[in-house]
């Protein structure tokens, strides 16, 4: 009889302990499936954020640029050509350096636009130039197509144009390389500009 009670003692505490820890993980389980679900609501904000930045950072005047969304840059249309291994501002003509000027406060314009919505976000402002397959060595063309997209940089310098202390701008030159090229090699001999937000968006997306 004494041994039958205790066996009925210890099974019932055994199974007011099981249904402790059952309830304990319940409410565990609850918790994560509501914090995942929190966090997944907010990286959903975050990338509809990103989409809406990258959409509004597309938006430059199609006046200048024209927009290749498979690439994500814009072509600057103005045709700034070049004579073979020439690569200054004193090798345009004075109506393309006015072109390139205006083309560079439409950028700033934009820019300035996108601010008064997104103040805290960084942006890296990537000036590219090309080169066409002409009598210059390939690693030549690297180098010119560098040295042209800085002298662009140098043009709207001269004329002022200060992008902002949250648009860092970048120098390259891809030569004849890369993937966005055309046909007709003249054509490209020309720059790209490419507006992007930098990595840290997503923590000052956070901050907003």
């Amino acid at each position: 009889m004494l041994k039958h009670k205790k066996e009925s003692y210890f099974w019932t505490s055994f199974s007011d302990l099981m249904t402790s820890l059952f309830f304990v993980m319940l409410v565990l389980f609850v918790l994560t499936i509501a914090l995942l679900h929190k966090r997944m609501e907010a990286t959903q904000m975050q990338i509809d954020k990103i989409k809406e930045i990258e959409e509004a950072t597309n938006r430059i005047d199609t006046t200048y640029f024209d927009y290749r969304k498979e690439y994500k840059k814009h072509i600057l249309k103005i045709q700034a050509n070049f004579d073979v291994d020439r690569f200054t501002e004193d090798d345009l003509d004075e109506s393309v350096k006015k072109d390139l000027e205006e083309a560079g406060l439409s950028i700033k314009k934009s820019i300035a636009s996108i601010n008064e919505k997104y103040s805290n976000i960084q942006y890296l402002l990537i000036i590219e130039g090309q080169a066409s397959k002409d009598h210059a060595s390939d690693n030549h063309n690297y180098e010119l197509s560098y040295k042209r997209a800085l002298t662009l940089k140098r043009i709207w310098d001269r004329k002022g144009i200060d992008f902002g202390n949250n648009c860092e701008v970048l120098i390259s030159g891809s030569g004849t390389g890369g993937t966005m090229r055309e046909h007709e090699e003249e054509l490209n001999q020309r720059f790209l500009i490419h507006i992007v937000p930098k990595p840290g968006i997503i923590e000052a997306s956070k901050q907003k």
